[in-house]
């Protein structure tokens, strides 16, 4: 309260201060004193230069010498396009705000008050009106263009090559479903089924379910294209990959979708930033409650062989709960057993003949 009471007395008192400037120099114009009410005129045109030049060294400079500690390695494909098009968008922002910060106070030093000299005074100017209409809308009109081209690059379908995996966000952790590497694709989902344990709503009628699996870190493979299935079981989230430059909101009762390719294991990044101890994560970028800062995910990515291999020691969903077995339709029971690793294929072609009734 007394830290409220200080800032208003503050306040109060610049205020005070100012009337008083501004109640002086209207007196001395009523006087008819205008050399002492413009006496500062020169000063202060002077000030406005000097504060533009060392605004402006100032502003370069830091730029400059801090560039590193703003900027992001990139290690993704489309994320060397989208920061290309950021900084030619950054090029043209600074360099029309360098040209009319550098007008504004030019124009300010030389139309300074001097006696005898009047403003003239112009109705309009089409050529300047077509001038600086013109400009900016080519310049936006091409940015956007550009832009558009990359998004739609970018949100376009995945291949048919790419590893699907589904990323759920709910206060306030995430998790992430992969399909188990028998048949390689997701299982359905059905939200209605989402309890305590069947966390992602797995519709177990559906064979492809029987080998997903999950997990709490992100792996991706180098150089593979991987479509991120992304939803919410709560409230609003955001998926946001800096690194990759991905950024994508997890809407409850929507599916939204991001695919990428990395280009750059978590070793190799290690060795460039030169920090044997860097990992990749990914954050929420929505405030979704108090335990939002609780949000963040690891991600690890892999060579082709590693990932390979991880995924292969992975442990179905189905097999780690084996009572929702008794979800599972009966005619594919004995398929969900051995799909989810609960029991091995005796080589007797049972596998094959069940996989046959499956797909009927």
């Amino acid at each position: 309260m007394m830290s409220l009471i200080i800032g208003f007395g503050v306040v109060l008192i610049l205020v005070i201060v100012f009337m008083i400037f501004r109640i002086t120099n209207l007196v001395n114009l009523v006087k008819g004193d205008r050399e002492k009410a413009d006496s500062g005129n020169g000063i202060h045109a002077f000030l406005f230069m000097a504060f533009m030049i060392l605004s402006l060294i100032g502003f370069f400079w830091y730029s400059y010498a801090h560039f590193e500690k703003y900027v992001l390695p990139v290690a993704s494909e489309h994320g060397v396009v989208t920061d290309h098009l950021f900084w030619i968008t950054m090029v043209i922002c600074v360099v029309a705000f360098t040209i009319i910060f550098i007008v504004m106070f030019w124009f300010t030093y030389k139309y300074q008050y001097q006696e005898g000299r009047k403003a003239s005074y112009t109705v309009d100017n089409h050529k300047l009106e077509i001038l600086w209409t013109l400009v900016p809308a080519v310049v936006m009109a091409l940015l956007i263009f550009r832009g558009l081209r990359t998004w739609n690059e970018i949100t376009g379908p995945a291949s048919k090559e790419a590893i699907v995996i589904e990323l759920v966000g709910q206060q306030f952790s995430w998790m992430a479903r992969y399909p188990g590497p028998t048949d390689q694709e997701l299982g359905k989902f059905d939200f209605r089924l989402i309890d305590a344990t069947n966390e992602f709503g797995l519709d177990l009628t559906d064979k492809n379910s029987f080998d997903d699996f999950k997990s709490l870190e992100l792996h991706l493979p180098v150089g593979k294209e991987v479509l991120l299935k992304i939803r919410a079981k709560d409230v609003l989230h955001s998926v946001f990959l800096p690194h990759f430059r991905v950024k994508m909101d997890a809407v409850p009762g929507m599916l939204t979708t991001f695919k990428f390719v990395a280009t750059k294991t978590t070793q190799q990044m290690r060795d460039e930033t030169g920090n044997p101890n860097f990992n990749y994560e990914m954050a929420c970028t929505e405030i979704c409650g108090k335990g939002h800062f609780s949000m963040r995910f690891p991600v690890v990515v892999d060579d082709e062989e590693t990932y390979n291999k991880w995924v292969a020691s992975q442990e179905a969903w189905l097999k780690a709960n084996p009572d929702y077995l008794k979800r599972v339709p009966e005619n594919l029971r004995e398929l969900a057993l051995i799909k989810a690793g609960l029991t091995p294929d005796n080589g007797s072609g049972q596998h094959e003949e069940l996989q046959t009734v499956s797909n009927r």
